[in-house]
């Protein structure tokens, strides 16, 4: 699920100044900072479908992996490069994207970035060919990585950080969560018939979104001077994929010439990216920017919720479809609770950002994601299992973890940013969850690699590796809370 993507935060309420946008200018004084006119209302729809469009990509070819699989001869270990290859073209290049989203405009990016999408996905859905269709959605996700951190931007300088934004950003995971769920259903449905139209369906929805977008975004009314960091973009890009392909074939061939060659090639491509990134006066990614403990804290968040998920959701497609022998619009039902309690629960999102604070929020949500995993653990190996028993209650719960933690996440991510950095901020949150998904991902696989697995049994070194990715995320959260020390009495 691009997973993929959000905003600013203010855990109390206090209102912090930001830089006016075109929007904020049109705005009134005296205008009630919760009341909205017709152009911000447009500006998140427009921006909503964006991240529509991606939680609908990602859901879509998730349910209809085994019938690309069964048709195209593929095994697990081939499956896995359709959703990585999206997933690392897409956190790849999301700095970059975020970058040049606030150096050469947001309204333009987005617009460009959205042509290319769509074209990759009409191209997805011709191919006959392993390597073609994996190509495609590498530009896909290229084109995602240039999307999502242009629509967050534009929401992030549209609403001033505090309230406003809050409740913007929990809108904005609505579109996410009802694109997720959507994609799930009209996958089920569309699977039935051909996996490949599939890949033909968002074409229409971004068809959509750029007519809105092109009359409804407006241009920056400011843009940072810089330069834009190529080097960093293609050390990173690089490096992430030679450590994927390490993953994923070590275990079946181990240590041959070539998986020594791109393990190789992966520690020195991403220790270039941290050399590059520390000598450049305009980096891709402005390494002080960790130094605030909040924005670590949140990016590895990040990285267990979407690292867990995505090999969770490729897991049970896999095992409900293929083991189980469910068919695809079955299993899209199966999973669609998630996503409605998504939808339902996170307009409410941003008062409990702004009564509780995002950290007790992501504790909260990393708490639901590992019970939800404990019970699949647990239950959902069953000989006989049931849905309503055995099955429901895991997805719920994860549906409940991102209702509570997807806002909180890109929230904290974001706080006391400048706009001229937003575009970074936010590429680096959604960065690090698409690193976690591709590289946990991939360790999944290796650890059920072979031919497509039969049995529960098979899948549950992965399923353990999966709950132990967001344990982690969960202790590193929790880090957070302060620590009561007994009082020293004075001498």
């Amino acid at each position: 699920m691009t997973f993929n993507a959000l905003a600013c935060k203010l855990t109390r309420v206090t209102l912090t100044e930001t830089k006016p946008d075109d929007t904020d200018r049109s705005a009134s004084p005296a205008h009630a900072p919760n009341r909205w006119g017709p152009k911000r209302w447009a500006v998140l729809f427009v921006a909503g479908l964006a991240m529509f469009l991606d939680a609908l990509d990602v859901s879509m070819v998730g349910v209809a992996l085994p019938s690309i699989g069964a048709e195209l001869g593929l095994e697990t270990s081939s499956l896995q490069w359709i959703v990585n290859g999206y997933i690392l073209g897409y956190g790849g290049l999301l700095l970059l994207g975020g970058r040049m989203a606030d150096l050469l405009g947001r309204r333009q990016v987005f617009l460009s970035a959205l042509v290319v999408f769509g074209v990759a996905s009409l191209v997805g859905g011709l191919v006959d060919n392993e390597g073609l269709l994996i190509a495609s959605r590498i530009v896909k996700g290229v084109a995602a990585a240039f999307t999502a951190p242009a629509a967050l931007s534009i929401i992030t300088t549209t609403f001033k950080e505090g309230r406003d934004r809050n409740k913007a950003l929990s809108i904005f995971t609505v579109f996410g969560a009802t694109g997720y769920a959507s994609g799930l259903i009209v996958s089920g449905l569309l699977t039935g018939i051909n996996w490949r139209l599939t890949f033909y369906a968002p074409v229409v929805v971004v068809a959509a979104v750029i007519v809105a977008a092109f009359f409804v975004v407006p241009r920056n009314a400011e843009r940072e001077r810089g330069n834009i960091d190529f080097a960093g973009a293609i050390t990173l890009t690089g490096g992430m994929l030679a450590a994927v392909y390490t993953i994923v074939t070590a275990p079946e061939t181990g240590f041959t010439p070539t998986v020594i060659g791109t393990t190789v090639a992966a520690l020195f491509l991403l220790s270039a990216f941290f050399i590059v990134e520390n000598r450049l006066p305009h980096p891709l990614v402005r390494l002080s920017i960790l130094k605030v403990k909040s924005i670590v804290r949140a990016n590895l968040a990040a990285l267990a919720i979407f690292g867990s998920y995505i090999s969770f959701q490729t897991i049970v497609s896999l095992y409900l479809q293929n083991t189980l022998q469910w068919g695809p619009l079955q299993m899209a039902l199966a999973l669609a609770p998630a996503g409605v309690i998504v939808a339902f629960l996170s307009p409410f999102a941003g008062r409990l950002i702004d009564r509780f604070g995002t950290t007790p929020m992501i504790i909260a949500a990393m708490g639901s994601f590992v019970l939800g995993y404990a019970w699949f653990i647990l239950r959902g190996g069953s000989p006989e299992p049931a849905y309503f028993a055995d099955f429901l209650p895991s997805f719920l719960l994860l549906g409940l973890g991102f209702a509570l933690g997807f806002s909180s996440v890109m929230v904290q991510a974001t706080e006391g940013i400048d706009d001229d950095e937003q575009g970074l901020a936010s590429g680096l949150v959604q960065t690090s969850g698409q690193i976690g998904g591709a590289v946990v991902l991939a360790i999944v696989t290796g650890l059920i690699s072979g031919p497509v697995p039969s049995g529960i049994a098979e899948y549950r070194p992965g399923l353990y590796f999966v709950i132990t990715v967001a344990a982690v995320g969960l202790l590193a959260s929790a880090s957070a809370l302060p620590v009561r020390r007994p009082a020293v009495e004075a001498a």
